[in-house]
């Protein structure tokens, strides 16, 4: 494994999930508002242009809603690793995880550290199937990689 070696994750399912469900979500809120017009149930109101654009704007923001959950990636190289989940993210170095866990029935893999806290990746999904397990096998040669290095500077000082 080279020092220059860059592994970069990302979900591929949830993906596509979500952009599916973002055009639809938005081509059932422009359906719905090109069907607004006229007057309201008993007359004491009609719908007008703003009323359609409201609606379409809703779907706007569902839809970015849901490709909020497109933003997970994962990122290893020889110095650490970057995890971005849907909020929030993580630049962490390899001397403060202890290990990369993806048990059994978890949804997603997680970062062990020497704190014993978890970090959820997010991007490295159960759904995802041998990809995730083949992502975890990546991170888990490069955090071997690096706890050599470490091995080799102490044994060689």
């Amino acid at each position: 494994m080279s020092d220059t070696e860059l592994i970069r994750l990302r979900p591929r399912r949830i993906r596509l999930v979500c952009w599916t469900s973002a055009a639809l979500l938005l081509i059932v809120f422009s359906l719905v508002a090109t069907s607004l017009s006229g007057p309201t149930g008993d007359g004491y109101g009609t719908f007008q242009r703003g009323d359609q654009v409201a609606m379409i704007g809703l779907g706007v923001f569902g839809a970015l809603g849901f490709l909020l959950f497109t933003r997970p990636r994962v990122e290893a190289d020889a110095r650490g690793v970057r995890v971005r989940n849907v909020l929030g993210s993580y630049d962490l170095p390899w001397e403060v995880v202890r290990g990369v866990r993806f048990d059994r029935g978890a949804p997603w893999a997680s970062l062990e550290l020497h704190d014993d806290d978890l970090v959820p990746m997010v991007a490295l999904q159960a759904a995802d199937k041998e990809l995730a397990v083949d992502g975890v096998r990546a991170l888990r040669r490069l955090h071997q990689a690096h706890q050599a290095r470490l091995a080799e500077r102490t044994a060689g000082s």
